[in-house]
């Protein structure tokens, strides 16, 4: 056995002997003759992206030279605004949170039971927003502002009674990317997009709802009710977007009598980094709520009557209602919310309202200073943002970047200036020496719009003020979740493997994280180069020919590759084909990323053995064949197969007219194996945060970049602040920053530079070998679903409980919730196929860990089996009664037909539980069905928490 000294090693788990034992268990003697046996033969390659790939370097050495790109970036002092502000994240949740990997790598809390620190954390982030805003309910976060504006007016319209050619209302004064994101969701589903400055608010024809800006672009904070009023007048919804830092000063959204608030929470605590990831925020009045996108945290019941959070409603709603969901996003962006939230804690409501009005103390002295020195400057209120307008604009730009200052160009003939919390009394002299003025101190007037209601009352946020506190606090919400730092998550499809140390340490280094989106391109040559580079490396490694990486969720991939699709079929004159092809087994974003495309989905059947059905293919191929626009496919399939007709497959839809979208969800499997550009595929999205280690963060940041073949790259996203960020004939952005959540880029660049080409194919090889190492010793305990040739699967496998559950009543919730007593997360539950389980290993984690596994899953077949024999009731069975807690395992009153230590312990573990120690939930199992009847999405009465 080598000594293990290079990155490689370090990321696959098993060893060369522990590799060579799970071959032989399997029937071979190397790893080349096992993947040609699992990988059909017409796709396979081998030594390509070895060749394209640079050759793996180490850690020390891939941080020198990511070191040395970030050098390449340029650090100014910003005061561009536009929704991306300079903010200081508290080092106790930069060290705790930000770059700790008990939150980083935890997982979307679909098992809530092992997830209550987050959702704690997330449900205080929701509780802020709708405190902030003055409205009901708010949810567990949005992709970005600018996104979230574009969900708001897809809420809007899907709740409209009225005419379908009613119109959406927009302020000509919201952010131009806010802007120009709608403008890209609303053509695909034809919805009439109308741009006025709410000077008038007499609206020409039917509106389903509108947009004001508060405070707006140009930093202008003005009344909004006869605006508000005139739009509800018409029947219409009224979406405010906002400023979370600014409604600590300013009257709310609700109290308005706004339906919906939209914003960014960036400012609290989360670094512009060069435009992402962010937590966006979307709130809404009571009413709205089960229309609301994304995910949301609400409070429920666990089976001893004690309070305990979950995910209400939303909960994997995209495979429940497919086309007919509220949205596509299945996710949230977690990590971002929960230190946005923690830093709401750490200040407190009168630490956040010192913080704005410092902010706008800046400003108006900033404002102050230029009128009396003759520059022409408004006279409304303002927040953070002066404008100025005059004819040296571009001369005073271009000092100001000489100075050290980057400050926005509007126009020709107008800048503006915004402070942040970054902001200091040395900035605001400097920056008055570039305009020719000086400091003369003005007061910030009284204003009619001064917010006069609490806000952030709860002890939550008005307790952890000192770093102790705050340190403990955290520390406790991090004890109540299990995540990939204790034990192996096995989520089939999910894809929970290690992201490393290494490979995070670059993101907080200021050269990646200060650089705002919209600062010059000089000033981001590293952020260039980078991105040049991880865009040409994952063009070698799917086979296609173009790029982007602004799409910043997988969510966001489908639906710019399927947007691809469609501005290429109208190029060719080809409106008509609209139909989308999407199996039955499929991811149930595709069907709602089809439909925001502006397509029409079409199921098709599998065939017995979990592949796509050609018999039924063929038929659809032939009804829709004058109408047909794409096929989307996940590949290897979600029922984990490689399927030996996808060529064919491929072929077939070409030859009918149409367009293949491969769905990169499983890309893990055939990095370095296969290449989806040369099969057949057309276009994909790639899950950076699944193949390329970026962290789960609890249920997001993700990356989702699309590439695609030749014929599609002119239809990429674009964006209006970046000639570079991709073509011009391109549809527009579908996000709000140029390259999406750029910040963590630098995570998959890390891991394939130090993987290289050969590492990579390696990953590859061992994660469909540790799968098949899984499958082949868990299927003489239950029945392994599907397999692709000669037996095998790919690098996931499905086991089927359904006989089992009508045999005994045993539930795959019964397995799940009691693999959390052996300290697992469990698998995936019911997806694809309901009543299943599908697991992943990945290639991290070695052979211990899969036997400690399926140890756990030995011992839960034992307890099935005295069900089977009737020896114990499924209702007296320690499975029903997991997850079991400390305060289950000692109450006076224990009643069961089992001992506390079997309900502890499950298979005689010691009280150690080896190497990973025993975890024990704090809450047991969780009443789902409470849950959404009793809809509670505000924080616990003050009596509740007091004591936290």
């Amino acid at each position: 056995m080598s000594h293990r000294s290079d990155f490689t090693d370090r990321h696959i788990g098993p060893n060369q002997y522990q590799i060579q034992t799970m071959l032989l268990e399997l029937g071979f003697k190397d790893l080349d003759s096992f993947i040609k046996s699992v990988v059909p033969n017409n796709i396979h390659i081998k030594g390509e992206i070895e060749k394209a790939i640079p050759s793996a370097i180490s850690e020390t050495a891939a941080l020198a030279e990511i070191s040395e790109i970030a050098k390449k970036n340029s650090i100014k002092k910003n005061f561009i605004g536009s929704g991306y502000y300079g903010t200081i994240t508290p080092a106790v949740i930069l060290r705790n949170v930000l770059e700790n990997p008990g939150w980083y790598t935890a997982y979307t809390p679909y098992q809530p039971e092992i997830a209550q620190g987050r959702l704690e954390a997330i449900f205080a982030f929701q509780t802020a927003v709708t405190d902030l805003t003055g409205l009901d309910i708010a949810n567990a976060s949005m992709l970005d502002e600018a996104t979230a504006t574009a969900e708001a007016m897809t809420l809007a319209r899907r709740v409209w009674q009225g005419s379908d050619e009613a119109a959406f209302v927009i302020d000509t004064n919201l952010h131009p990317h806010v802007k120009a994101v709608v403008h890209t969701r609303a053509k695909p589903l034809k919805i009439k997009v109308i741009e006025i400055d709410f000077s008038s608010t007499d609206f020409a024809g039917d509106i389903f709802a509108a947009v004001i800006a508060y405070p707006n672009s140009t930093g202008e904070v003005k009344d909004i009710s006869k605006i508000i009023a005139s739009v509800q007048s018409k029947s219409a919804l009224v979406i405010v977007n906002c400023d979370l830092l600014a409604l600590t000063l300013f009257k709310t959204p609700g109290e308005y009598g706004a339906d919906i608030a939209v914003g960014s929470a960036q400012r609290f605590g989360v670094p512009v980094g060069y435009g992402g990831p962010h937590a966006g925020f979307l709130a809404v009045r009571t009413g709205l709520e089960r229309s609301l996108p994304g995910r949301l945290v609400g409070q429920s019941v666990d089976t001893h009557g004690n309070l305990a959070f979950r995910l209400a409603l939303q909960t994997r709603e995209q495979h429940i209602r497919r086309d007919k969901a509220t949205s596509n996003i299945c996710t949230a962006q977690v990590l971002l919310a929960v230190i946005a939230a923690f830093y709401t804690m750490w200040h407190g409501p009168q630490g956040l309202k010192a913080i704005a009005s410092r902010v706008q103390g800046f400003a108006y002295n900033f404002r102050g200073a230029l009128r009396s020195s003759g520059f022409d400057v408004a006279n409304y209120e303002i927040f953070d943002t002066v404008l100025i307008n005059t004819e040296k604009a571009r001369q005073i730009f271009d000092k100001a970047a000489q100075s050290g200052f980057n400050i926005r160009l509007v126009s020709n003939n107008s800048l503006s200036v915004s402070f942040d919390e970054q902001s200091t009394e040395n900035d605001l002299s400097q920056l008055l020496t570039i305009f020719g003025s000086k400091l003369d101190s003005s007061e910030i007037p009284a204003s009619n719009l001064a917010r006069k209601t609490d806000f952030l009352s709860h002890p939550i946020f008005n307790t952890y003020h000192s770093e102790t506190a705050m340190l403990r606090h955290i520390r406790t919400l991090s004890d109540r979740d299990l995540a990939l730092d204790r034990t192996m998550i096995p989520l089939g499809s999910c894809t929970m493997k290690l992201n490393a140390t290494s490979e995070m340490i670059p993101i907080t280094w200021p050269e990646f994280n200060s650089i705002h989106p919209f600062g010059p391109a000089d000033q981001a040559a590293g952020y260039t180069q980078l991105i040049k580079l991880l865009s040409d490396w994952l063009i070698s490694i799917t086979g296609y020919d173009a790029v982007s990486l602004q799409p910043n969720a997988g969510s966001q991939g489908e639906f710019a590759g399927l947007l691809a699709i469609r501005n290429y079929l109208d190029s060719k004159g080809e409106s008509a084909r609209d139909i989308c092809l999407i199996p039955s087994s499929a991811h149930g974003t595709n069907a709602a990323s089809a439909v925001m495309a502006g397509m029409k989905v079409i199921v098709i059947a599998c065939d017995e053995n979990g592949n796509v059905s050609l018999e039924d293919l063929k038929l659809k191929i032939t009804q829709y064949r004058s109408t047909l626009a794409a096929l989307m496919v996940t590949y290897p399939s979600t029922h984990g197969v490689f399927e030996s007709a996808i060529s064919q497959i491929c072929e077939m839809i070409h030859e009918a007219g149409g367009q293949v979208y491969v769905d990169g969800a499983n890309l893990n499997a055939l990095v370095g194996v296969a290449k989806p550009g040369k099969f057949g595929a057309d276009v994909s999205h790639l899950n950076l945060h699944k193949t390329f280690c970026i962290p789960h963060g609890g249920g997001g940041p993700g990356v989702g970049p699309v590439i695609a073949r030749k014929h599609l790259a002119p239809f990429l996203p674009n964006h209006p602040a970046n000639s570079s960020a991709g073509p011009t004939t391109g549809p527009g952005p579908v996000s709000g920053a140029p390259f999406g959540s750029a910040s963590i880029l630098p995570i998959s660049w890390m891991y394939i530079r130090m993987m290289g080409g050969a590492g990579l194919t390696k990953a590859t090889e061992v994660a469909i070998l540790s799968a098949n190492y899984i499958a082949k010793k868990i299927e003489r305990l239950f029945p392994v679903l599907y397999k692709g040739q000669n037996g095998f699967i790919a690098h996931e496998c499905i086991i089927d409980i359904r006989e089992l559950t009508k045999n005994t009543g045993v539930t795959v919730d019964d397995i799940a919730k009691r693999l959390m007593d052996h300290g697992f997360h469990s698998p995936t539950v019911s997806f694809p196929v309901a009543g299943t389980m599908m697991i992943e290993p990945t290639e991290s984690e070695d052979v211990r860990e899969l036997d400690r596994f399926l140890s756990a899953m030995e011992s839960i077949r034992a307890e099935i089996a005295e069900v089977e024999a009737k020896q114990v009731s499924i209702e007296d069975s320690p499975l029903r009664h997991a997850p079991h807690t400390i305060g289950d395992l000692v109450r006076n009153d224990w009643d069961r037909k089992y001992s506390r230590l079997i309900g502890a312990f499950p298979n005689g573990e010691s009280f150690g539980m080896g190497r990973g120690g025993k975890y024990l939930p704090t809450v047991g199992r969780i009443d789902g069905v409470y849950g959404d009847r009793n809809l509670v999405c505000s924080c616990l009465p003050i009596e509740e928490l007091a004591s936290n």
